[in-house]
């Protein structure tokens, strides 16, 4: 049985930091692309950051870049998603997922396997 399991979220004052975690079970994690996602409400599940499955390259959304920091540790299985000067905008639902052999995708639809989330609150 496949299981992502999200942690890190909860409540942060604009300008404060996050590190979130998705520990992964039931995969060979090493062969998996990972991918964080996020879901506002009433929004589009959009794309966060990628890292690769071999080469542990990364990708990010532009308005990420230079905040959003993605790694993974395969001994772990776990990938991780270090977030900085976060904004009242980024306040949403982050989700990650594992794509068998990726690239590092932006399109959701390409990814096999889904957390349940974890809540990330930014107050003003």
């Amino acid at each position: 049985q496949v299981q992502l399991v999200e942690s890190g979220g909860g409540l942060v004052q604009a300008g404060g930091s996050l590190r979130l975690s998705c520990a992964a079970s039931g995969i060979t994690f090493s062969n998996y692309a990972m991918g964080w996602f996020r879901q506002a409400p009433g929004k589009e599940r959009e794309f966060v950051a990628a890292i690769t499955w071999r080469s542990g390259r990364t990708y990010y959304k532009d308005s990420m870049k230079g905040r959003f920091t993605i790694s993974r540790d395969n001994a772990k299985n776990t990938v991780y998603l270090q977030m900085n000067s976060l904004k009242p905008e980024d306040m949403a639902v982050y989700y990650c997922a594992a794509d068998l052999y990726g690239l590092g995708s932006a399109n959701r639809y390409e990814y096999d396997y889904w957390g349940q989330g974890t809540q990330v609150t930014v107050s003003s």
